[in-house]
């Protein structure tokens, strides 16, 4: 068993390939393009066919990656001339020889993987251009011949523009072609029109992205052109100007020709005979040949022409056929005659000439006249024919086809409202129309408020519409006229505009007027109240609309009516809603709305309401009256049945009352103390009655009461008669002492006395009536004593 150890060195080597390997597949090698050089060898600026190299290097750096691949790209003026790839780190481009063609800017690309770097820009700049070289296949060529020229640089590179020119003796040069670039040379066809002795020679121009370069001249190559003797002679026999009918020869030859030379003879670009050398046509002259006949003699390239005028004299001229008159109508006399203008009387006959006249291929006579009366079946193509016979030949000449269409006479014209309909006050249109008539016709309008106008219809479809003003009557429609002609020689038809009667005329309404019944303005409720719209004028039928204007306008009514100007609405029973402003609108079929003016309808009460309320404020005065004189009686009645009582409100009450006399002499005070207090004094004794006194075990107070009494206000009315109410009140505390009702010390009657009022005030009344209301007041204070059920209190009450 070999117990040496493994070979290291080879170990290593192949553990660092597959690491590399490793590496690569997993795509984590690393490298950079470090720099890209470009060099042009041996300089940047060469002769014309020196060998030129062009080197590009690039240094990568990386780590140790194996058959790195490097892709090169070497451009020229930004034109791709090279491209490799491989494993070396530079690349070689040869140009061998350089030409012009090689110079401009040059650099290198590099791509390695996904990176790629570029060199700088270097510019090669290559001198000088190769002389051209010219040949010539024919250096002496007849006049017009044509021959090849080839002008070449085979050394040069790129589409190269050549140019040709020709020196004279004299020195001038003139460039007589230059054909468009296809390469490094030019082939073309040169033609030499002078017969003289000349020098060729060529050169070319190439472009560059610098600019255009130019060679040198090309060496000169001299060329004589000879003169080519191949015109023609022509002959005419037996002369140029004959008659129609006569026999011409014409001879066309080339004296000494060349070989392969051909013979023509045409006449308005048409060959009439062709030969080698020489040539005769012979040919019997007709109308028409007259012109100019062409001898040409073609060697090769090059022709040579003679020309010859030739004169055809007509025997007759063509005939000529004519209409009378021009303008045909049906029903005219239709005249036809043929004629011939001019003829040769040395040659022909007059009385040789044979007519015939056809119409449509047929013929009518044997004449030079033809007579019919126009109708649509006379009507064709009408052509004259003319034999004349000689001795040689017949001839024949037919004239121009003539058309004969007879027209129609225009028919008697209408006069139409276009849509039928005519409103009174507008403008409108007018038709004017004949059902048969050959076109053009022409028709004229005349009405009574405008111009006349004139109109022409020339195409089948065309009216005749004429816009006319408007009319305010009835009667101007009459006044409308129309005439149609179609003939300067006729006379026209007139058409009165009574036939406008036809269309339905429409007169606008005139404004309405509104009226009111029974009568304007006030209506009372309950009434019936009829509303009268009405026109003057207008065509029927009239649709009439009432309007109702309060807060916001609305229509209450629309009607249409057949037969009469005015139309109504009745509203019955009138309320007060009814009234307001109304006004009514109208209109026809001229589609024009008129307005009345408003008309203010107030709505009165009705006479049952306005008796009701009478009786009803009859009743209320009554009741008035009544209750014041109740209150009167009232208070009369109070008068007498008042008191005045004063009951103890204690076990032993005090009994205090307002006698008659005490009266008098609160009645009686000085006016001069008016609405000073009076003060009475009430002693009130020892009484046996258990029931209204109580017997005091000490001696009897004297109670006050205030008596306050208000002066008479002097505005108003005098106070009744009578004495006034006096109120008083004594109130005894649980020891039987009097005390103020509410908690006071002292209680107030108030008085009101007549007679100071009466004294103070100027009036004087009936002191009989006094006297007696004062014993009335007696009488109630003795017998009408008023005792009041709370204990506490008495209260007593004179009343007026």
């Amino acid at each position: 068993m070999d117990s040496r150890p493994p070979n290291l060195p080879l170990l290593l080597l192949l553990l660092s390939s597959l690491l590399q390997l490793w590496q690569s597949a997993s795509g984590q090698s690393s490298y950079i393009i470090d720099t890209v050089g470009l060099k042009i060898l041996p300089s940047s600026t060469v002769q014309s066919g020196t060998p030129v190299t062009i080197h590009c290097q690039v240094r990568v750096i990386h780590d140790n990656i194996p058959n790195l691949t490097h892709t090169f790209q070497l451009k020229q003026d930004d034109y791709v001339i090279h491209s490799s790839t491989t494993t070396e780190d530079s690349v070689v481009y040869e140009l061998n020889p350089a030409r012009a063609a090689d110079s401009g800017n040059y650099d290198c690309r590099v791509t390695v993987k996904e990176r790629s770097k570029a060199s700088f820009g270097q510019k090669l700049d290559v001198t000088g251009l190769q002389t051209p070289i010219l040949y010539l296949n024919n250096t002496s060529p007849y006049e017009n011949e044509e021959f090849t020229a080839i002008c070449s640089a085979p050394d040069e590179k790129g589409p190269l523009t050549f140019s040709f020119y020709q020196r004279s003796r004299s020195g001038a040069s003139q460039k007589i072609k230059q054909p468009a670039s296809t390469g490094n040379w030019s082939e073309t066809t040169l033609v030499l029109r002078e017969v003289k002795d000349s020098f060729l020679y060529c050169d070319y121009e190439i472009n560059l992205v610098s600019g255009a370069r130019r060679s040198n001249r090309s060496s000169e190559i001299q060329v004589i052109v000879k003169a080519l003797h191949i015109a023609p002679v022509m002959n005419v026999l037996p002369n140029s100007t004959v008659y129609e009918g006569e026999i011409l020869e014409v001879v066309c030859r080339v004296i000494n020709p060349p070989t392969n030379i051909e013979v023509f003879l045409t006449r308005d670009r048409r060959i009439l005979k062709q030969a080698q050398v020489a040539l005769n046509h012979r040919f019997t002259a007709q109308e028409g040949d007259s012109g100019e006949l062409v001898c040409k003699a073609v060697w090769g390239s090059v022709q040579k022409e003679t020309y010859q005028t030739i004169t055809v004299k007509e025997l007759f001229s063509k005939p000529r056929l004519t209409l009378n008159p021009i303008d045909i109508f049906e029903g005219d006399k239709l005249h036809v005659a043929c004629s011939v203008p001019s003829y040769a009387r040395d040659k022909i006959d007059i009385n040789s000439m044979h007519f015939s006249i056809y119409r449509d291929n047929v013929k009518v006579t044997s004449q030079n006249t033809f007579s019919t009366k126009a109708h649509p079946s006379e009507n064709g193509n009408y052509t004259c024919q003319v034999n004349v016979a000689s001795s040689k030949q017949n001839f024949v000449k037919e004239s121009q086809k003539v058309v004969v269409k007879a027209k129609v006479p225009v028919s008697k014209p209408v006069l139409s409202v276009v849509g039928g309909t005519l409103v009174l006050g507008k403008p409108f249109q007018l038709l004017c129309h004949s059902d048969s008539g050959t076109l053009p016709i022409t028709y004229t309008l005349f009405s009574p408020n405008t111009a006349v106008e004139s109109m022409e219809v020339s195409h089948p479809g065309e009216q005749a519409i004429f816009n006319t003003s408007a009319v305010n009557k009835r009667s101007d429609v009459d006044k409308f006229l129309c005439h149609a002609k179609n003939s300067p020689q006729r006379t026209s038809v007139t058409e009165t505009g009574q036939l406008l009667r036809s269309a339905t005329i429409i007169e606008p309404v005139s404004k309405p007027v509104l009226s009111i019944l029974p009568s304007m303005g006030d209506v009372s409720e309950g009434q019936d109240m009829t509303l009268v719209c009405s026109v003057r004028r207008g065509t029927l039928p009239i649709i009439f609309t009432w309007y109702h204007h309060t807060e916001k306008e609305e229509a209450i009514h629309t009607f249409k009516t057949f037969e009469k100007m005015e139309s109504s609405f009745k509203i019955s029973n009138v309320r007060g809603n009814h009234q307001g402003n109304y006004y009514c609108v109208c209109t026809n079929p001229a589609n024009e709305t008129e307005k009345s003016a408003t008309v203010t309808i107030r709505v009165m009460l009705a006479g049952w309401k306005k008796g009701l309320i009478a009786v009803f404020c009859i009743l209320l005065i009554l009741a008035f009256i009544v209750v014041l004189a109740f209150t009167r009686r009232l208070l009369r009645f109070r008068r007498r049945t008042g008191e005045l009582s004063v009951k103890s409100v204690s076990t032993k009450a005090e009994r205090l009352s307002l006698t008659h006399a005490e009266v008098n002499n609160a009645a009686n005070v000085t006016p001069g103390i008016m609405g000073k207090s009076v003060w009475s004094e009430h002693v009130s004794g020892s009484e046996s009655d258990d029931q209204n006194s109580v017997t005091s075990p000490d001696k009897a107070e004297p109670r006050y009461t205030e008596v306050q009494i208000r002066q008479a206000d002097p505005n108003k009315a005098p106070l009744k008669k009578g004495t006034d109410t006096v109120y008083s009140e004594v109130r005894n505390s649980k020891q039987g002492a009097p005390e103020p009702a509410d908690g006071g010390s002292v209680e107030y009657a108030q008085l009101n006395h007549d007679a100071d009022h009466h004294s103070d005030h100027g009036y004087h009344g009936d002191h009989s009536t006094q006297d007696d209301h004062i014993d009335e007041i007696d009488s109630s204070v003795d017998n009408n004593t008023v005792t009041m059920g709370d204990e506490n209190m008495t209260q007593s009450q004179t009343v007026d």
